[in-house]
């Protein structure tokens, strides 16, 4: 099975959140429908604009708190080395 470690963001340089799943085009749906209240939904957080695959669900919950870990600097660059414009991953993903 595969798990994905993604980044959202509010917007370019805005709010970020990071988070772990199985199913990314599901999560993210949810997160981009506000189907639970929560920090998502209160920052309008819903561009995946950063994701990796783990194979397995411990290497991605460790991921996934060494990113959460990190300076904003370290998270920004991180986005911008892969997705340099903040694009929106998820229609070219979800498709």
């Amino acid at each position: 099975m595969t798990y994905y470690v993604y980044i959202l963001a509010s917007q370019k340089h805005g709010t970020l959140y990071i988070g772990v799943t199985n199913d990314l085009v599901r999560r993210v749906y949810e997160h981009r429908e506000h189907v639970a209240d929560g920090f998502t939904k209160k920052h309008r957080v819903t561009k995946l604009v950063y994701f990796e695959e783990c194979s397995d669900i411990e290497g991605a919950i460790v991921r996934e708190k060494r990113l959460k870990s990190w300076k904003r600097d370290w998270k920004i660059e991180l986005t911008e080395n892969l997705n340099p414009e903040w694009a929106d991953l998820f229609d070219g993903f979800a498709a």
